[in-house]
């Protein structure tokens, strides 16, 4: 999971952008055209910055022919944003993730994946073609996957937490030593998950529960904090934290007593996808974009080198043990993965967590 933490302000005005905006074409496919020669297309591809190889556009236009350019967003709401504001934003492929290429899908944005140009989707686990958010991947491929769970220094906490309780209600020793992430779905996924919820309720009672506890537990946290966390675990500054598994992993990479673990009561399954806009006039080079990196070797790079698992069943078992052995949230299986909840879209429902957020955040 990519640098998502946002201004309530600004979840609220995308929520709104995706539910009022317009859809166009049937994006079916309908308009590919198989034999075109993609040397002669250009393509833009929008990305989280530090997700990818630096020379990534460069091995792309190696193997294919085809200029590429990549530019960065920093979170899925930035190029949401653009997205929506334009009928032709001038991007090819967007990585976002999987909430958000549902929401995409939805408003008619997308274009509808030629299987046919993407035969290495055969490289990825079959469950991959399971997720609830694009069922059969008709307009997403995914590129990354994880959960979130609880990260922190057992020489620190003096114990090893088993349930999102320890955070939430912590004992007095952890007061003050303790963090949570404020990005909208993710501040409430802890409460909601402690007392029995799903991770997509949109249920008022429920939402008001987990807002209560919310509240009550923020007198005992060091901070609210999406990307730094782990640098608070390395300096002992905190000892107990919520965390993406792929950025807990930069922390044991500094200190390797640093620990994961997914509470008893469940969590989420996150995946970061891959898109192509129906506005693209270079489809066909951006479906041989997706099948590029769905080939083993391109996909490894993630897990290689950012420390998440990746969806690619071939890439992963091909992934050096001593990996996993330093890294052990990269041994987290599918079957396990799958135990959790995949995040969905809500639609207009997703004000709910906007407004539970903005108002857990602001109250002193």
């Amino acid at each position: 999971m990519r640098r998502i933490s946002i201004a309530a302000a600004g979840t609220a005005a995308l929520a709104l952008a995706l539910t009022s905006c317009a859809g166009g074409d049937s994006g079916d496919g309908s308009d590919i055209d198989r034999t075109a020669d993609i040397s002669e297309q250009t393509l833009t591809v929008s990305i989280w910055a530090d997700y990818y190889p630096e020379d990534l556009a460069e091995q792309f236009e190696e193997a294919t022919g085809v200029k590429t350019t990549i530019v960065n967003h920093a979170t899925n709401e930035d190029v949401v944003a653009k997205l929506t504001a334009s009928s032709d934003p001038g991007i090819d492929v967007a990585f976002v993730s999987g909430q958000y290429a549902q929401a995409l899908a939805e408003q008619g944005l997308l274009q509808e994946l030629d299987k046919e140009l993407i035969p290495n989707e055969s490289n990825l686990y079959p469950e991959a073609m399971e997720l609830a958010y694009d069922e059969g991947n008709v307009y997403s491929e995914p590129y990354a996957w994880g959960t979130t769970g609880l990260c922190y220094r057992p020489d620190l906490t003096g114990f090893d937490p088993t349930s999102w309780n320890d955070l939430l209600n912590p004992v007095d020793e952890l007061v003050g030593k303790t963090t949570m992430l404020s990005t909208d779905r993710w501040l409430a996924l802890p409460a909601l998950k402690a007392a029995g919820y799903s991770v997509n309720t949109t249920d008022d009672a429920e939402l008001d529960d987990a807002k209560a506890q919310l509240l009550e537990t923020k007198p005992t946290l060091l901070a609210y904090d999406d990307t730094t966390f782990y640098s608070k675990l390395v300096s002992g500054e905190a000892a107990l934290v919520e965390a993406w598994d792929g950025w807990c992993n930069y922390g044991i990479a500094e200190n390797p007593d640093i620990t994961f673990v997914v509470p008893e009561e469940g969590a989420d399954l996150w995946v970061d996808t891959m898109t192509v806009l129906k506005s693209s006039e270079s489809k066909e080079a951006a479906m041989a974009f997706i099948n590029y990196i769905l080939d083993p070797e391109v996909q490894a790079w993630v897990a290689e080198n950012i420390l998440y698992k990746v969806p690619n069943q071939v890439a992963m078992e091909d992934l050096d043990p001593t990996l996993i052995e330093a890294y052990p949230t990269l041994g987290i299986t599918v079957d396990e993965l799958f135990e959790q909840e995949v995040i969905v879209d809500l639609g207009e429902d997703s004000l709910k967590y906007v407004d539970l957020n903005a108002e857990v955040l602001a109250t002193n």
